[in-house]
């Protein structure tokens, strides 16, 4: 009695291990929606106690999911956590701005759109940064944020090499001949200029080649591009170095070799063509080539007298 009695003890769990082998056919729920249902089935039995303010919280919880959802598909997301953090105190007071020599503070504050009610958590550092690189003058920028209440921009801006004359207009470029702005103002009327049209792309090589030779280069005041092939140099006694199609390395060498012990450009000259590789040609002024042609008629009449006599 007592055997069988344990046999039926020990194959209860294992028929009702399984719902399908303790009933053939049934509908079983997957295991994940097993504990739900339960609660449900507790829930409609009384079984289940709600506690009190249940009903409310849930309330508040159904209110609150709405009201996201509906500002999220108004796009008021930003405004509205703006308005939020900047009342809990996290309300943009200070702006440190490093690295900027030709931009103003007013333009970097314009081009971030701040405003007194900016709040620092509503700011998104990436697209500050980007809005940055728009500036003409950045080539580089990083915004940090600082809480509860700062903002941190770091610029790099570019370098001016030269104004560029294109028609009527003034542009400051970069070493790669790159635009940067139009020229304002007197405060960078002592870079070289660069006239002509495609004498904004070439003169990075220009630069390049006259870094070799930096006596030369202080000199420089414009170099024309003509007919978008060569460059005349123009320099700050008003001579012109006319320099050839190709290159300019070598002929500005050859120049300097000439040059040495002459002192060439202190002569009363106004050209120095450097176009052919085989020589050096000058061009006198008005003045000295009167001054030379009376000196060659005045020795030609000696030459004259002394056969004579």
């Amino acid at each position: 009695m007592s055997s069988m009695t344990e046999n039926q003890g020990r194959a209860a769990p294992a028929a009702t291990a399984s719902g399908r082998e303790a009933f053939p056919g049934a509908f079983v729920l997957p295991r994940f929606l097993r504990r739900p249902a339960r609660h449900l089935a507790a829930l409609a039995t009384g079984k289940l106690e709600i506690r009190p303010h249940a009903g409310s919280v849930a309330a508040c919880a159904f209110l609150a999911a709405t009201g996201f959802y509906g500002m999220t598909l108004g796009g008021h997301t930003h405004a509205v956590t703006q308005a939020v953090t900047t009342g809990a105190g996290f309300a943009l007071e200070d702006v440190q701005v490093s690295g900027n020599r030709e931009t103003s503070d007013i333009d970097i504050l314009q081009q971030l759109g701040l405003d007194g009610s900016t709040s620092v958590v509503a700011i998104d550092a990436h697209a500050a940064r980007e809005k940055l690189l728009h500036l003409p003058w950045v080539t580089e920028a990083r915004v940090q944020k600082i809480y509860p209440r700062g903002l941190s921009v770091q610029l790099t801006e570019r370098e001016p090499v030269g104004i560029w004359q294109h028609g009527d207009m003034l542009s400051l470029i970069d070493a790669r001949g790159e635009v940067i702005a139009p020229l304002t103002g007197a405060r960078h009327a002592d870079l070289p200029l660069y006239v002509g049209l495609g004498a904004d792309r070439a003169a990075d090589e220009l630069e390049a080649r006259l870094l070799f030779h930096p006596e030369l280069r202080a000199r420089v005041k414009a170099a024309i591009r003509i007919a978008d092939r060569r460059w005349d140099l123009r320099l700050d006694n008003g001579v012109t170095l006319s320099l050839p199609e190709d290159d300019i390395g070598a002929a500005l060498s050859r120049f300097a070799a000439f040059d040495a012990g002459r002192d060439v450009l202190s002569r009363d000259i106004t050209v120095v063509d450097l176009r052919l590789e085989d020589r050096v040609t000058l061009r006198l002024s008005e003045t000295s080539f009167e001054r030379r042609k009376e000196a060659l008629e005045a020795r030609a009449k000696a030459i004259k007298a002394e056969k004579r006599t």
